[in-house]
């Protein structure tokens, strides 16, 4: 009886949070004096409209998809991992050391490396703020936040000395070799390897948290730290391996962002999907198929947005401003709980 009565909590819940959204872009766009309905065509026309278009969704995704991911392994076990946009930065530089300078060596190879030395360093930046959480009880929000603006200053450091294209003058890498590159799975679109990898990693932290007893251990000390010690589960060891494992992921969204799309490092080449990936992990309740599903969603809002941009002038802003309107509505979803009258007692009756 109860899941039933969950379920149908739930379901109520999804409607509402649709019917509000709708409710709120739809008052947003007649603010901007356009016709809804002409938007709303537009806007699934950017999403379906072609094939290089859709395609164009994962493309976008894929950097969430993994960024994503690695704050929901962290936020499940209780560290507040701010600093995706900083490991993704890491991984970024990584993969470009690793490129420019194994020219030698076969593409495979220098992809691999990049990918793990992108999660290595991913990782390890990441293990900065655990060690000072589980040591001296230091906020993980505060120094990853901080580890982020040290992070982003560091690349714009570096592409514009020892990463520095020797034979221009923008502040950007090399362009890496075509062998190194992540190739394309689809002609005429930018679908990449990439976005495979994205999706194996879904599947692999989803076993390691439902199947294994490593993935038990993270949830237990995330719901309850105490109770964990007390069952004899090390909490400081579980923080210190779910952040590691948590800057690595965002690291590789890092990597694949610049052996598929931009093919050097460059500043900005992140666009802030590292703070999205916040927002996507709370949304999706920490699952990885959560994760997978408001990642990919998140994307083709993007993609909508930006046809009805392009064709009507409506700001693109506005999914910005709806997605921070499903947040506030998720994470307070207690306001939208519906609530049946409670039955007196035959006490309170006679009464």
């Amino acid at each position: 009886m109860i899941p039933e009565i969950n379920r149908k909590q739930t379901i109520i819940n999804i409607i509402l949070i649709l019917i509000i959204t709708v409710a709120v872009g739809t008052a947003l766009i007649l603010a901007s004096g356009a016709n809804p309905l002409k938007a709303y065509g537009l806007f699934f026309l950017g999403i379906f409209g072609n094939s290089a278009g859709f395609a164009e969704i994962f493309v976008k995704a894929c950097p969430l998809i993994l960024t994503g991911l690695g704050c929901a392994v962290a936020f499940k076990t209780g560290f507040f991992n701010i600093g995706a946009e900083g490991q993704f930065y890491m991984g970024a530089m990584s993969a470009t050391v690793i490129s420019l300078n194994l020219t030698g060596a076969p593409g495979i190879i220098s992809i691999i490396l990049s990918l793990l030395a992108g999660f290595v360093c991913g990782g390890l930046w990441a293990l900065i703020a655990a060690v000072l959480k589980a040591k001296f009880n230091i906020s993980e929000i505060i120094v990853t936040i901080m580890l982020n603006y040290i992070a982003i200053n560091f690349m714009g450091y570096s592409v514009r000395s020892f990463l520095m294209d020797p034979a221009g003058s923008v502040p950007q890498s090399a362009k890496i070799g075509a062998g190194a590159l992540l190739p394309n799975l689809i002609p005429s679109t930018r679908f990449h390897t990439g976005i495979i990898i994205a999706l194996v990693f879904v599947v692999v932290v989803w076993f390691l948290m439902e199947k294994t007893s490593a993935g038990y251990e993270l949830k237990a000390v995330g719901m309850n730290k105490r109770a964990a010690a007390c069952n004899g589960i090390s909490v400081i060891k579980n923080i210190i391996f779910s952040a590691f494992l948590s800057g690595g992921l965002a690291a590789v969204a890092g990597v694949i962002e610049v052996l598929a799309i931009q093919k050097k490092l460059l500043e900005g080449i992140s666009a802030n999907c590292g703070y999205t990936a916040v927002l996507i992990a709370l949304i999706a309740s920490n699952s990885p198929a959560g994760v997978l599903a408001v990642a990919v969603l998140y994307a083709a809002m993007q993609a909508g947005a930006n046809s009805m941009q392009r064709q009507m002038g409506i700001p693109s802003a506005i999914v910005n401003i709806l997605i921070g309107v499903v947040v506030v509505l998720i994470l307070g979803k207690e306001l939208l709980r519906f609530r049946r009258p409670k039955k007196k007692s035959s006490a309170e009756e006679t009464e």
